[in-house]
């Protein structure tokens, strides 16, 4: 169904009262997410803030990255044309059966949806941008016809970022600066890149773009357009995230929760919706390769503070989350 055309909201949108956002959001102008500025020549105060961000809320902004603003806004151009396409042209990109990447319109599986689940009112592309060996260019769009070289592009600039992250995470968690980025797999992390397309809904109050999760990814680097609509939790309150201009929001992962021992926290997050404006996101998800296996650092598990967490492959981790078996 193309829920951009909908004027009343589906009974399969509506979200239970005691979690709709109408009811749960916060409005607190006091809250305020971490802005931190990746220029700072004080490198022992930005490793400080990168982890007090990602102890006590798991979630930050960083500005002053180097990615060109022009960069972006090409980026965020390609996406929003794609998304404009007649709905016959997204599918020619539609996921394949067990496959992540592809063009899709819930991420719900059937016997979810069977259960009464309720759906997120959004659509999405997931394709990967990074290392050249996991990039499939079938599920990358051909119109616009600049989509391949801007992503390309921009996948160059997000590695840099990336690495510069893993660096201060690693140095922040006590470890050497190689560490963080060599559990998480190394040269062969994949960045995963997403577009969620938000269209505008009749009854935002009711309903979300994607409901509460944390990502499954080691670490989220995401770029938002102007639309606010991004929301994290934290001591069991909903709050909103600021948009600021030019920058990209971080989100812990669950791999970095677990190599962390839980001294990190994966953000737990939701999206909602407007009622006038699309809202669009470009996340992209860096995580292991399949068949890594991540747990906690030896470093970081001793006899005062053991392992929290089980290691395990991340295809066997992902395969335990998205079929909510523990792990």
């Amino acid at each position: 169904m193309d829920i951009s055309k909908e004027t009343i909201i589906p009974s399969d949108y509506i979200w239970p009262e005691n979690e709709q956002p109408g009811i749960t959001t916060v409005h607190d102008p006091g809250f305020r997410v971490p802005v931190i500025d990746l220029e700072n020549q004080d490198e022992e105060r930005l490793v400080k803030l990168i982890a007090e961000a990602s102890s006590e809320i798991g979630l930050f902004q960083v500005i002053n990255h180097g990615i060109p603003s022009d960069l972006v806004e090409k980026l965020q151009r390609v996406g929003k044309e794609f998304f404009e396409l007649p709905q016959h042209e997204k599918e020619k990109y539609s996921k394949l059966p067990g496959s992540v990447e592809g063009y899709g319109t819930t991420l719900q599986k059937e016997d979810e949806a069977k259960q009464g689940l309720k759906k997120g009112w959004s659509s999405h592309i997931f394709h990967k941008i990074w290392p050249p060996s996991a990039v499939d260019l079938t599920f990358w769009p051909k119109t616009p016809s600049s989509y391949r070289e801007v992503n390309e592009e921009y996948s160059k600039y997000l590695k840099i970022v990336g690495d510069k992250l893993f660096k201060y995470l690693s140095l922040s968690l006590g470890l050497e600066e190689h560490e963080l980025k060599k559990g998480v797999g190394g040269d062969d992390i994949e960045y995963l890149a997403k577009i969620n397309y938000y269209p505008p809904c009749p009854r935002p109050d009711l309903a979300f773009g994607v409901p509460a999760h944390t990502d499954m990814s080691a670490m989220t680097l995401l770029v938002p357009n102007d639309v606010p609509g991004l929301q994290i939790s934290k001591d069991d309150r909903w709050y909103n995230v600021d948009y600021v201009p030019n920058a990209i929001i971080i989100h812990i992962g669950d791999q970095i929760e677990i190599m962390s021992n839980g001294k990190y926290k994966a953000v737990l997050h939701r999206t909602t919706v407007s009622k006038e404006r699309t809202r669009i996101s470009w996340p992209v998800f860096l995580s292991p390769p399949s068949e890594h296996i991540v747990g906690p650092f030896s470093k970081l598990a001793t006899n005062e503070n053991p392992a929290i967490y089980k290691s395990k492959k991340f295809c066997d981790y992902a395969y335990c989350k998205l079929n909510k078996i523990p792990q």
